[in-house]
């Protein structure tokens, strides 16, 4: 008896591997309806969703709590981004911060100390969330400090594995929204690949998430790591145009053997 065609069962016939979700796309300010028909979409795909910037906090309460209910409602963790938590520790207020953070349901916060300058304890921060429920990842790179030097680059794969020691699940490397003139970026958008490759190499592809901004940056991460690498900053409507390249079915991944989907023996008739 013929079974109905799906679309798992025929990529698993073209070669295509199961894969687990690696991309964190964020929500810069969408609306609730928007987020809704992507999460019904590609929840499957999102490793998290980060509720970045502080617009959550100047959108209507009830509607950034519902955002966080329904991505928790789709199996998809909700993480802060850092400037909320740059500006709350610089204010004093770090505590009511991790307290709202908690209560509004999200599951993970980013710290970071991308554009303040300020002393902050790693293990102290991480038991601070932890103590509330929340996880902790650590954004490593300044968002005003260009891209990375030999000097800076030892300086924060020290601070990253202090983080990770201290109990943070993941370490992000910064890259705006632009991917340009930042972090691993030259000017042109162009990225150190030995820097990356030290990264990656340090902590492991599993602890380290790249932000990912544009088509060339996502592209070039997924073409130079493969399909393991971790993406983020990527927003929601190129959210698949990103996993088609990871899948292998970009016209462009098809031609690179990480990520092209295996050969298969063609069946023989019997």
């Amino acid at each position: 008896m013929e079974t109905n065609p799906t679309i798992s069962s025929y990529l698993s016939s073209i070669g295509v591997p199961p894969l687990s979700a690696r991309t964190a796309p964020f929500d810069p300010g969408y609306d609730l309806g928007t987020l809704r028909g992507h999460l019904e979409q590609s929840a499957h795909l999102m490793a998290g969703l980060k509720v970045s910037m502080a617009c959550w906090m100047l959108a209507d309460e009830q509607v950034s709590r519902a955002k966080v209910r329904l991505a928790s409602a789709h199996g998809v963790p909700a993480t802060t981004g850092g400037g909320p938590f740059e500006v709350a520790v610089v204010q004093g207020q770090l505590p009511a911060y991790l307290d709202l953070v908690a209560d509004m349901g999200f599951t993970r916060i980013e710290a970071s100390q991308g554009f303040t300058d300020f002393e902050l304890d790693a293990a102290t921060t991480v038991r601070e969330a932890a103590s509330r429920g929340l996880t902790v990842q650590y954004e490593l790179g300044g968002k005003h400090d260009g891209p990375f030097t030999e000097l800076t680059l030892r300086a924060l794969l020290a601070r990253g594995q202090t983080w990770l020691d201290a109990g943070a699940v993941e370490l992000v490397i910064e890259a705006r929204e632009n991917a340009s003139g930042v972090g691993l970026f030259d000017m042109a958008g162009r990225p150190n690949w030995s820097f990356a490759d030290r990264i990656a190499h340090g902590f492991g592809l599993d602890a380290v998430t790249f932000e990912a901004p544009t088509k060339q940056s996502q592209f070039g991460f997924l073409g130079h790591f493969g399909r393991e690498v971790r993406l983020s900053n990527v927003r929601l409507e190129e959210l698949l145009r990103v996993e088609i390249y990871r899948y292998g079915l970009h016209s462009d991944a098809f031609a690179n053997s990480l990520l092209r989907p295996a050969v298969l023996e063609p069946v023989q008739a019997g």
